[in-house]
């Protein structure tokens, strides 16, 4: 299957411009929040992703988030060394519930009224997840972040991003990293590695591509699910993945 052609935006008249996704869903690393940071939440940063969330909110578009924890701990970190695998995956969920909530501070002091849900029963601070309420949630307007993971061990936000992405619905999967696509090979240490304009999942798997765990990729290519691998350093890439531009890699059926 060929992915979705969109006609050139210069070709589109202003007044016609409209995002070409009604409902994404954004997977956000821990790592992302540190910024230059060793570890943490730098608030620059988290502050910057917020205003690019804003901006593709304004465009009425509906909102959802899944976000690692990265930053603070990860079941397969160093740190976790000699530890039961599923407690380590417990505490990196309780991690990316801390994330969550930073995120959705953030948001508030923006002005984007948000929900986290969590995978995890954590109830004075976080909804549990219940698929009916994210998705009124998302029907209000509201961006709702995932903490959490999928609530089990051995499985990761990538995962977890792709479980959500298809049981809210969401016209794409948006992955967001340090790269501004998939390329052929490490950008930063092969000066003649090309960005990929589209793959298929399974030439994502087969090539080891690292655009997600293959549990996720494959999730995403059974249920036909669009995804795209962007930067969320480059300022305003979010909102040209999300009007259809050339931005980015798209991974397709």
């Amino acid at each position: 299957m060929n992915p979705p052609t969109s006609p050139p935006l210069a070709a589109v008249p202003n007044a016609a411009r409209v995002p070409a996704y009604k409902r994404i869903l954004l997977k956000l690393s821990g790592e992302a929040l540190m910024g230059d940071d060793p570890y943490g939440i730098n608030r620059e940063v988290i502050d910057r992703i917020v205003a690019e969330i804003g901006e593709v909110h304004d465009l009425g578009v509906q909102l959802a988030v899944v976000i690692g924890g990265g930053n603070i701990f990860r079941g397969v970190a160093p740190g976790a060394a000699g530890m039961d695998r599923a407690t380590a995956d417990y505490m990196g969920m309780l991690a990316t519930i801390m994330n969550a909530l930073a995120l959705a501070d953030a948001l508030r002091r923006a002005g984007v009224e948000s929900r986290v849900q969590s995978a995890l029963r954590i109830d004075q601070v976080a909804e549990p997840y219940i698929r009916g309420r994210a998705l009124r949630h998302l029907e209000e307007r509201k961006v709702v972040i995932f903490a959490a993971g999928t609530g089990n061990p051995f499985f990761t936000t990538d995962t977890a991003a792709a479980l959500r992405g298809r049981e809210m619905g969401v016209d794409i999967v948006l992955k967001a990293t340090k790269v501004d696509g998939v390329y052929t090979a490490d950008p930063k240490k092969d000066a003649s590695a090309k960005r990929y304009a589209d793959l298929t999942f399974d030439e994502a798997i087969v090539r080891n591509l690292k655009v997600m765990d293959a549990t996720a990729l494959a999730l995403c290519r059974d249920q036909t699910m669009l995804l795209k691998v962007f930067s969320i350093f480059k300022p305003g890439a979010l909102k040209r993945v999300v009007m259809g531009e050339d931005e980015g890699t798209l991974v397709h059926c």
